[in-house]
């Protein structure tokens, strides 16, 4: 019986520039791993990329100046609320700054307790100890300082509050801070909205548009064209984009699925087996300490081939093991395992009992955590990862 399953490894790979060809070198890297690793290339095989690569490759870039430019044209340059951002330098600061420097004046409408990835403002318990119900409670920023005092990030060590508030500021915009939970109540104070969140967005903007708003935007209705040469994205605009320099983003990528495709077909070509590929960008998975969920791009994979298309269609062993085959051992136990497994159909098992716990999540949502986990985002210089194994199971020889 073979004893190795999944194997998942990550592949060093040169630093990618502006018009490199992102699916060559990937290719490049991998085949050069076989090579000195001894790496026997399989059927279903899947090779990754992370997107920030793809994204570097292709020039995805927008300077502050022209996102500023992109929300006054949208906008009318005049109040324009920014709510439900996420607290995070990397993430949102620069949009922030954008925004800030395309209007007059910004209604900062900041979700509480946490933000939508978990990033704490202010602790469950000291709302409780406050009377303060973030369901329905909507407080100024002087009822918040009242109330909470100066609260620091416990990662960052930064009061976001004050930091967002100076950056607007530094534009040459005003500035009036509230918080609440219920978006429509940000129309109290302006009816040109920019809604910040990433999952919920499209219910934000329905809600929106029911209670009389004048001008709805998300982050995914900006930047979706070209402005004065600048990078874009036409389905997710300012999503899932980062710093990369003090006064420019790197956007999301485009295209994604070609760049899936054609690094699929370089090492399919090149091994004369089926080799899937894809694109990934955060693991959808939560920090039990820190409480952070990790999501914060719109998607887990913006790009991937048709073979990662779906959900796995698994049994749970140990409930044979326990119930089916409670009264079976070793090798007979081995034996009768391995037949069920064999004989499943194409038939979805959901709601069957045999596959209870086996939460049915899209492969590339599994399979782009994994490759999120492996690679880390500091200084391990393996933006690729290649794994082995992923679509094996227990009968697999």
């Amino acid at each position: 019986m073979r004893t190795v399953g999944t194997v998942a490894r990550g592949i060093r790979a040169p630093i990618i520039r502006q018009g490199d060809n992102i699916a060559a070198i990937a290719a490049k890297a991998v085949i050069d791993a076989w090579e000195e690793a001894g790496i026997q290339p399989k059927d279903k095989d899947v090779v990754a990329v992370t997107e920030s690569v793809v994204a570097r490759a292709q020039g995805n870039y927008a300077s502050v100046e022209q996102i500023a430019k992109d929300v006054k044209a949208k906008t009318g340059g005049e109040t324009v609320a920014v709510a439900f951002p996420i607290l995070s330098r990397n993430r949102f600061s620069l949009l922030l700054k954008g925004m800030a420097a395309g209007c007059k004046k910004v209604v900062l409408f900041l979700s509480y307790p946490s933000d939508e990835v978990g990033n704490g403002l202010v602790d469950w318990d000291l709302l409780d100890e406050a009377g303060v119900d973030p369901y329905t409670d909507v407080l100024t920023l002087e009822d918040f300082r009242a109330k909470f005092g100066h609260i620091l990030h416990p990662f960052t060590g930064v009061d976001y509050v004050d930091f967002y508030s100076d950056i607007i500021r530094e534009t040459g915009a005003e500035v009036e801070v509230y918080f609440g939970n219920r978006i429509q109540d940000v129309l109290k104070y302006t009816d040109t909205v920019i809604t910040c969140d990433i999952h919920t967005r499209n219910r934000s903007k329905k809600l929106l548009r029911q209670a009389g708003a004048k001008v709805v935007l998300g982050l995914d209705d900006i930047m979706t064209q070209s402005v004065d040469g600048s990078g874009y994205n036409e389905k997710y605009g300012l999503l899932g984009s980062n710093k990369a320099t003090e006064d420019t983003v790197k956007l999301f990528p485009r295209n994604c699925d070609a760049v899936a495709e054609e690094l699929s077909k370089i090492l399919c070509e090149k091994s004369g087996k089926q080799i899937e590929a894809m694109v990934y960008g955060d693991g959808a998975f939560k920090d039990p300490v820190g409480k952070i969920w990790e999501l914060a791009d719109p998607v887990v994979s913006p790009g991937y081939t048709k073979g990662l298309v779906g959900t796995p269609n698994e049994l749970k062993l140990k409930y044979l093991a326990d119930n089916d085959f409670g009264d079976l051992s070793g090798e007979e136990l081995k034996e009768a395992i391995s037949g069920r497994i064999k004989a499943k159909t194409g038939d979805s098992l959901v709601g069957n009992m045999v596959s209870e716990g086996t939460t049915p999540r899209q492969l590339t949502d599994l399979i782009g955590s994994l490759c999120d986990l492996t690679s880390g985002s500091g200084d391990k210089g393996t933006p690729i990862v290649y794994i082995q194994g992923y679509f094996d199971n227990y009968t697999n020889e």
